[in-house]
């Protein structure tokens, strides 16, 4: 579905753009006719919830690294963590900027339900 919108962007690039930071995810939840699409809204959802869940394991991470002893194992874990997410953000970004819905195991389905609320 790359229908082109009156802002001249497609669904695709929206879907996409949606990804880029958490603000055009928002702004595409708000705005007609994207917030209406539910391609878009599902791509802007699963940003909203990847960017809560990278926040929330940065959190974690940085109570595990205050930790006596088991701290030092924040310095292998952190890094492979971010490089996760990073891996992970990469591939949803190309997915939605091709047309496709790659689903995040459990927030891809928040994401779901919210958009075809």
């Amino acid at each position: 579905m790359s229908d082109t919108n009156q802002s001249g962007l497609s669904d695709n690039a929206a879907g996409g753009l949606a990804y880029v930071t958490i603000i055009p995810a928002i702004i595409f939840l708000l705005v007609a006719p994207y917030n209406k699409n539910p391609n878009v809204r599902f791509h802007s959802w699963q940003s909203i919830f990847l960017a809560i869940a990278w926040v929330a394991a940065d959190i974690v991470l940085m109570i595990i690294g205050r930790l006596p002893f088991v701290g030092l194992i924040n310095l292998l874990l952190w890094p492979l963590v971010a490089l996760g997410f990073f891996i992970l953000w990469v591939v949803v970004l190309i997915k939605a900027f091709n047309g496709q819905r790659f689903k995040i195991p459990f927030i891809g389905d928040l994401a779901e339900k919210q958009a075809n609320s």
